[in-house]
């Protein structure tokens, strides 16, 4: 199977190195960043969700309306809006783009920013909530004849939808998390498991659980790990720039009094994270700086690991053996996105994609030969 690259947009230019500029929703950017996207080579972006920042939908249509061949994986918090809602505006979006949409399902990790939006269930009942909504969501999205549903979350009668997705049978579902609920219902109903960038033999373990619970549903699920790739043109040159950059980091951190804005709003006021997933990457940062081939933490523990923040470190060709590692042990998708997020994805481009596809259509020869 081809390796799938996934980036990330944004409606402004701004990362853990670089302030805000420019107005919250800046169109030119968008349109700018979408096609450097599409132009180095990329199969989709993702766009995020927070309680703050634009609506990712709205996003996704304006920046697809630009290009031509990218696709978006958007973001999307089950609860604040209802499945069949959902449900009729994404299959609108994918109508429009002609099947360059996906949904990424995130359940939620902190309390505090779902409270933001009016959410206080626990992450228990989020996750029960989240099963009913993907179930209804695919049921949506599939069924030519009116259907009821009725739960601990959701309740309707005789819905029938006149738009569907223009991608059949349906929208691809893409789900992250790294807890034991997660698992569970992202086992169910997710196409793609996101995870964060791990070690190897941690990365491995979740894999092995994800489809422990998939074959509970008969499903084999495939997989994506997300890292900041840091490059350089020679091994030496990448980790001093990587030093650099944990430096702007560390020197934001204390400039803002601990305080990482904007991600840090997602955890509690001690800035001890509550979801799995940034828990799992501060483990392995205390474990050690530097895992595996190319694997580096300090980042994660610099920001809290407020988000995907491990890096894999290195020339091109040493990243690409890297991320070559991952897609060895089951991993498809490879989600990444960097410090200098317009350059770095053209750079990625140039220099990173074209390695490890073509490393990858090798091995695909050769096994069709073998």
């Amino acid at each position: 199977m081809p390796v799938e690259f996934i980036g990330m947009i944004a409606t402004q230019q701004q990362s853990e190195i670089r302030p805000r500029s420019g107005p919250v929703v800046d169109r030119a950017f968008v349109r700018a960043f979408s096609r450097a996207h599409e132009d180095a080579g990329f199969d989709k972006v993702l766009i995020g969700y927070s309680a703050a920042r634009p609506d990712g939908l709205q996003v996704a249509a304006y920046a697809a309306a630009h290009t031509e061949r990218i696709h978006y994986l958007v973001a999307h918090r089950p609860g604040f809006v209802f499945p069949t809602v959902a449900a009729r505006s994404f299959a609108t979006l994918d109508q429009f783009t002609e099947g360059r949409v996906a949904l990424h399902t995130i359940t939620g990790g902190n309390d505090a920013e779902q409270r933001r939006d009016g959410d206080f269930l626990s992450k228990d009942e989020r996750y029960a909530r989240t099963d009913e909504y993907l179930t209804i969501l695919n049921q949506a999205w599939t069924s030519t004849q009116p259907f009821s549903f009725e739960g601990a979350h959701y309740r309707f009668e005789n819905f029938l939808t006149e738009v569907f997705p223009y991608q059949k049978p349906r929208i691809p579902i893409y789900f992250g998390g790294s807890s034991e609920a997660a698992y569970r219902v992202g086992g169910k109903h997710a196409d793609v498991y996101a995870l964060w960038g791990e070690p190897l033999a941690e990365t491995a373990q979740q894999i092995a659980a994800v489809r422990a619970e998939a074959a509970k549903h008969g499903r084999w699920p495939r997989f994506s790990v997300s890292f900041r790739p840091i490059l350089g043109s020679t091994d030496a040159l990448a980790w001093e720039r990587a030093e650099r950059i944990l430096t702007q980091v560390q020197g934001n951190v204390q400039a803002r009094n601990g305080q990482f804005a904007p991600t840090n709003l997602r955890y509690s006021p001690d800035r001890r994270p509550e979801n799995a997933g940034s828990q799992r990457l501060l483990a392995a940062a205390a474990a050690s700086e530097r895992h595996d081939r190319a694997l580096w933490t300090p980042l994660a523990a610099a920001t809290g690991a407020a988000g995907n923040s491990t890096a894999l470190v290195g020339s091109p060709e040493t990243v690409a053996q890297a991320i070559l590692d991952y897609i060895d042990i089951g991993v498809s998708t490879i989600l990444i996105r960097g410090y200098d997020p317009y350059d770095d994805a053209i750079d990625y481009g140039r220099q990173l994609l074209p390695l490890v596809r073509t490393e990858v259509a090798r091995r695909e020869r050769q096994a069709v030969a073998a």
